[in-house]
C-alpha cells in the first residue's frame, strides 16, 4: 500500500474529501462532516438540479474512488471518503431543510454506514472497484433517506 498524496494529486484530493479522509480517527465520520458545508450549498437547488448533481457526483465517484484505490494499491482505503460525501447527499434528498433534519440525517447515515445492515454489508464485502466503494454508502444513504421521509410523514401529516 502506497501513502496517500491528496495534496499533490487532484483525484486523491477529491477521494480523500479535501483532506478530511486523512483524519487519524474515524475518517468516514470526518468525511461526512466535510460533506455538510457542500450539502448546505446544494440544498437550495431545485430538486431536479440537486438530483442531477447527486447522480453526477455518484458516477464521478465510481471513477474517483476506483482510481484512488488503484493508485494506493488497496481496495477501499479508509481515507477514501468521497463515498461518504455522496452518501450524505443521498440521505438528504428531498428532506425538509433545517438543522434538526441535517443532524438526524448525519446520524442516520453514519449509523447505517457503520452498522452495515443487509444489503449494505454483503455489498461492501462482495463488490469490487470504484462501484463497490460507492454502492454501500449510496444504499446507506437511501436507507437513511427513507427513515427521514417516514419520520416526516409520521410526524407532520
Amino acid at each position: 500500500m502506497k501513502a496517500p498524496t491528496p495534496f499533490k494529486d487532484p483525484v486523491q484530493f477529491l477521494a480523500f474529501g479535501f483532506g478530511s479522509g486523512l483524519s487519524p480517527k474515524a475518517p468516514g465520520t470526518a468525511g461526512t462532516l466535510m460533506a455538510l458545508p457542500l450539502y448546505l450549498l446544494l440544498a437550495p437547488l431545485p430538486l431536479l438540479s440537486y438530483s442531477a448533481v447527486l447522480v453526477l457526483s455518484a458516477i464521478a465517484g465510481i471513477w474517483i474512488c476506483d482510481r484512488a484505490s488503484k493508485q494506493l494499491g488497496v481496495h477501499d482505503h479508509p481515507g477514501i471518503v468521497w463515498d461518504e460525501f455522496v452518501g450524505l447527499w443521498v440521505t438528504m434528498w428531498a428532506v425538509p431543510q433545517g438543522w434538526s433534519w441535517l443532524l438526524a440525517g448525519f446520524l442516520l447515515f453514519r449509523l447505517f454506514d457503520i452498522a452495515k445492515p443487509w444489503p449494505i454489508g454483503p455489498l461492501d464485502k462482495k463488490v469490487e472497484g470504484g462501484f463497490g466503494i460507492m454502492i454501500d454508502d449510496v444504499i446507506a444513504g437511501i436507507m437513511a433517506c427513507a427513515v427521514l421521509h417516514l419520520a416526516n410523514l409520521v410526524l407532520f401529516t
